[in-house]
């Protein structure tokens, strides 16, 4: 299990359409094709012996690697330093652009800048999770692997002359190239899936003309960020991350590139985050618009409209998450054959969450539309009145006991979370109504509104620990009531407020790092212990800034960011050893450190 790189130790690459991680020791053992949902082509990081890999790193000598993006890009820089010589491997995708297609490109460049170094290349491709055959076809100019869903292309870069000279094994493992390179080579290769044409050698003025378009693609593309605050750096290394979590057929962000990564290693609680959830769906569009980016803002909420009128249309309740393309089929299922992260079983692919009731994403969904159309991004007529349908739907049904925020599988309670998102959409709705005279049953919408927050003040608050709990038969903290503030329902100065935040404190701050909740004291059907939940964590920032305590929410501001990656990427949560674990990287936590920042910077700089 030790051969498995740390989650951490992975940089992400993508071409808006899926995405890849590499690894510092130049093993690329993350990529599905043609779309971030499809099935992995290497997925050596859930299986090292049976999930496949491309691996580029130095062969037969000790070294150090360290990995860093260009500047302003997620094109990937790997460094091989060794006594003998110094390599680098370049790793990017070519934008793939606004059209679905299953044509994706890898580039995997090799440049030696000083002495010599022993390469291996080794490119093992294992189909559809493992589990399709595939046959290897060789041809003077390069290889194809052909299964029964996809080709796979590989054509060489350069390196003329060493390629005669290098040792080069083929069989239906894969391709395995072992060769001597010297200061000044550069060569690679190109890997492509559903290749119009044959094989064949590409020369290195081409491979440099796609690095020139990708690396300005994402620069120009960052030089519409109006943010200049105190971490620009980080923030803007979190939207790019969102932005290569994006399918820009659709504009619909996925949680995660990945699946599986498990929440505590050896454990259970390992899932597949490849699909969009209307809740990210709808906190990314604040944190789009906080930097500028309304066009990707204006995408997201075309996409969040278009699941409401199909909800309409169904007669049904709005799914959670739905895929990149709006089908609303995830169905979950296990990978037996593989052993999982470092031997986290099982592995699972879809989401069985998918059909659960989640409250919450009614208030997200319309504090987003508040949000955006306070930006000027108004709803069109027919926007308006499947959103007015859905406000009339949730107050038939807000309720009820549902399964909450956190998807858990113990069981539907009244979650005090999904009251009050549903109290914010609400309060939303009526605002919108009236800012822009549309038409709907406000005076209906307000009376339910007061009656959620009532039963709210009423049940919510356990005078007993002096806080708003979990749900209404609990006296166990949630970290997801730190929003409270935010949101509106309550002062940051109400003593109500102040003695919860006091009792997360105690409860559920650990050095700075926050727990979602105690799944000890509130059974949530799942074995195995919980670790910090990082958008927990900026959540905590902002709770503490509002409530006046704006030194202590920028040392933990501080603090956190030293539990990135050294690339600057967060996953889910952080393990009580500091690693990051569970899926990688994670478009929660990325969105909630853009927010923390810009509410940290009005507030400091309204302070001075």
């Amino acid at each position: 299990m030790d051969s498995y790189p740390a989650v951490e130790s992975h940089g992400l690459i993508g071409d808006l359409q899926t995405a890849a991680l590499v690894a510092t020791d130049g093993t690329l053992d993350w990529f599905c094709a043609p779309r971030f949902d499809s099935p992995s082509v290497f997925g050596g990081l859930l299986d090292r012996h049976k999930g496949g890999h491309f691996r580029v790193s130095p062969e037969g000598v000790d070294y150090t690697s360290k990995q860093l993006y260009l500047p302003g890009t997620p094109i990937l820089i790997t460094r091989f330093l060794s006594a003998d010589g110094v390599g680098e491997l370049m790793d990017f995708m070519p934008v793939a652009g606004d059209v679905a297609t299953d044509r994706h490109r890898l580039v995997r460049m090799i440049r030696i800048v000083r002495g010599s170094m022993r390469f291996r290349v080794e490119c093992r491709p294992r189909f559809n999770y493992g589990r399709d055959p595939h046959e290897l076809d060789t041809y003077p100019e390069g290889d194809v692997f052909r299964s029964p869903s996809l080709t796979l292309t590989l054509n060489p870069v350069g390196f003329d002359e060493l390629r005669r000279e290098a040792e080069i094994r083929r069989s239906k493992e894969g391709v395995c190239i072992v060769g001597t390179f010297h200061e000044g080579d550069y060569g690679g290769a190109v890997l492509e899936t559903a290749s119009p044409g044959q094989p064949r050698v590409i020369g290195t003025g081409e491979v440099r003309n796609l690095l020139e378009q990708t690396r300005d693609f994402w620069r120009r593309w960052l030089g519409r960020s109006r943010y200049t605050g105190r971490w620009r750096e980080m923030v803007e290394r979190s939207a790019m991350t969102l932005k290569l979590m994006t399918y820009a057929p659709t504009g619909a962000l996925v949680a995660a590139p990945t699946a599986g990564l498990p929440e505590q290693i050896g454990e259970e609680r390992n899932w597949d985050y490849r699909y969009t959830w209307i809740r990210d769906a709808s906190l990314s569009v604040y944190a789009l618009l906080g930097l500028g980016f309304t066009d990707e803002a204006s995408q997201l909420m075309h996409w969040v409209d278009d699941r409401i009128r199909e909800a309409k249309e169904r007669e049904t309740p709005l799914q959670i998450m739905y895929r990149v393309d709006g089908s609303p089929d995830i169905t979950e299922e296990t990978l037996d054959h593989f052993e999982g992260y470092r031997g986290s079983a099982p592995v699972r692919v879809g989401n069985g969450a998918a059909n659960q009731l989640q409250l919450d994403i009614y208030g997200e969904g319309l504090d987003a539309l508040h949000v955006a159309d306070s930006h000027g991004l108004q709803t069109t007529h027919e926007g308006w009145m499947n959103t007015a349908g859905m406000v009339d739907w949730l107050c038939d049904n807000w309720d009820q006991p549902e399964d909450g925020i956190w998807e858990t599988r113990g069981g539907r309670q009244d979650f005090t979370y999904g009251r009050l998102m549903s109290w914010v959409a609400l309060d939303r709705a009526v605002r919108l109504a009236r800012r822009r005279g549309r038409p709907g049953d406000t005076n209906r919408w307000v009376s339910t509104r007061d009656q959620i927050y009532d039963q709210i003040m009423a049940r919510g608050f356990h005078p007993g620990i002096g806080a708003f709990v979990q749900h209404y038969a609990s006296d166990v903290l949630d970290a997801s009531l730190l929003v409270m503030p935010t949101v509106g329902f309550v002062s940051p100065t109400d003593p109500m407020w102040q003695s919860t935040l006091r009792a997360m404190d105690a409860k559920l701050v650990s050095d700075s790092l926050v727990y979602r909740y105690d799944p000890n004291a509130s059974p949530d059907g799942l074995p195995g212990k919980e670790s910090t939940f990082t958008m927990c964590t900026f959540w905590y920032v902002q709770a503490l800034a509002q409530s006046g305590r704006l030194d202590d929410a920028r040392l933990t501001f501080e603090k956190m960011l030293t539990y990135s990656s050294p690339l600057g990427l967060y996953s889910e949560e952080i393990a009580p050893t500091g690693e990051q674990v569970g899926n990688f990287p994670q478009a929660f936590s990325h969105l909630s450190l853009i927010s923390a920042a810009v509410n940290l910077d009005q507030l400091l700089d309204a302070r001075h």
